[in-house]
């Protein structure tokens, strides 16, 4: 690490935002708030789907990845750090879910790629709100990572638990495929440092996605719950994206070693207002 960067003293108002940070990604648990909302019903609707559904579901992720990332990539424009517009991004969610909730699963599974574009839409716009650029392809595959800090793919080798454990599993994976596309573009989805990367991701994002579409099965659930799901599922992910971001703006400021020892040792900041981004 370059020692000047660990000259820098770390100021009180970037420890703050460390703190909300911290907060936003230890303090959301979205299978919780799914079976508070429907009650626990969703694992037996889980243990009756046929498995060729998990097939589909995992299929249907990385599809919906792939295609929210060039989706992102099109529609953001304006790369200036402004304001994300997170109430949209949350109208636009529950519409989409009430309208697949009214039609059951198999609509639901149809509307998947809808809700993780407008997910993936509104973490980029939180990159860009703390001033990443989102122009450049580390930031988007940044937005294709906060996907994958909920959710645990039973194959998978993640050395520890919580948010630094799942970037180290991540780490040498998100490197490669950015080298990758900075060579030859994202024209090839194929390309197998993306495929792997992708295939990761899914794993983990499709374990909460199985969750979310088995609560939509439930009898009980209509077009009104189906919207409040994807909203839930839209809340959580604003918030992973707010900390996510947080944390790599200090890194580039800090320097990755000293962040994380700073994130092990600050507290937690139950704080619901946003701070003020550079550029607002």
């Amino acid at each position: 690490m370059n020692p000047e960067v660990t000259e820098i003293e770390f100021s009180a108002s970037d420890l703050h935002d460390l703190r909300v940070a911290k907060s936003r990604l230890e303090t959301n648990n979205l299978v919780m708030q799914i079976a508070d909302l429907v009650g626990r019903p969703t694992q037996a609707v889980l243990k009756r789907l046929p498995k060729r559904w998990n097939i589909m579901i995992g299929r249907a992720t990385r599809s919906a990845l792939l295609k929210g990332l060039e989706f992102v990539i099109l529609t953001m424009g304006d790369t200036q750090p402004k304001a994300s517009s997170n109430r949209l991004h949350k109208v636009l969610v529950t519409t989409s879910g009430m309208i697949g909730g009214a039609a059951g699963l198999t609509s639901s599974l149809l509307e998947l790629p809808v809700s993780t574009c407008l997910v993936l839409r509104s973490i980029a716009d939180i990159a860009r709100s703390e001033g990443h650029d989102i122009a450049q392809i580390e930031v988007k595959l940044a937005c294709l990572e906060v996907l994958a800090l909920s959710g645990q793919d039973a194959n998978d080798d993640v050395p520890g638990e919580g948010y630094w454990a799942v970037r180290g599993f991540l780490g040498k994976s998100v490197s490669e495929a950015a080298a990758y596309i900075a060579e030859k573009g994202l024209a090839e989805e194929g390309a197998p440092p993306l495929a792997k990367l992708i295939t990761k991701i899914a794993a983990r994002f499709s374990t909460v996605v199985t969750e979310e579409l088995a609560a939509k099965a439930v009898p009980v659930v209509g077009a009104a719950a189906g919207g409040t799901i994807n909203l839930l599922f839209m809340q959580h992910f604003q918030a992973m994206a707010t900390g996510h971001f947080i944390v790599k703006r200090l890194e580039a400021k800090y320097g990755s070693e000293r962040v994380e020892r700073m994130y092990a040792e600050c507290e937690r900041t139950p704080i619901t207002v946003r701070s003020k981004r550079p550029g607002e």
